[in-house]
């Protein structure tokens, strides 16, 4: 079990060290170690662990760790994944703190921040990609991904009624 747990942590730890952007952004990286690297889970299981983690409030990354650490590996390995993903951008971000300051406005650390932004976006994009085909099985399920996509982009409907509802949705349509 102590290796389960040290698995965790260093899986967890280069999602953390790797997730350039926040927490969507480390999503691909999870996926790419839960699902491709350790099989902890499968595809579908993984999706509906990110639909879960979007459900609930707080950040994402943090919560889908805690869950997979939990479903592996107990409270331990829960514990194990949740500080491998927070150790590092802790550590980091009280580094650059220090520096970042400094030198935020010359132009390095502009030309870094432009080239690193678009990698995020690619990121979720590629991510979107991956889960779009165990997500949305057939044209019903297209039309509530187009029209979450609408409320919460063209009517400013908030991200958490959208899941409600269709979690509403669910419980009467797919029952």
């Amino acid at each position: 079990m102590v290796k389960t747990w040290l698995n965790l942590l260093l899986a967890f730890t280069r999602v953390g060290l790797f997730g350039y952007g926040g927490g969507p952004s480390m999503i691909p990286l999870m996926q790419r170690e839960v699902v491709d690297v350790y099989g902890w889970m499968n595809e579908a299981d993984f999706v509906d662990t990110l639909a879960m983690g979007n459900a609930l409030p707080g950040p994402i990354a943090t919560k889908m760790a805690w869950y997979v650490g939990y479903k592996v590996a107990g409270i331990v390995g829960a514990l194990a994944a949740l500080l491998g993903t927070i150790w590092p951008s802790t550590v980091l971000m009280t580094i650059v703190g220090l520096f970042f300051l400094r030198f935020k406005d010359s132009r390095y650390s502009k030309a870094m921040l432009t080239a690193v932004r678009p990698v995020v976006v690619g990121l979720l994009a590629w991510t979107t990609y991956d889960i779009f085909r165990p997500s949305v099985k057939n044209w019903h399920t297209a039309l509530i991904a187009v029209v979450s996509f609408a409320l919460i982009t063209f009517l400013n409907v908030h991200p958490a009624l959208v899941i409600l509802g269709a979690a509403v949705l669910g419980l009467i349509a797919y029952r």
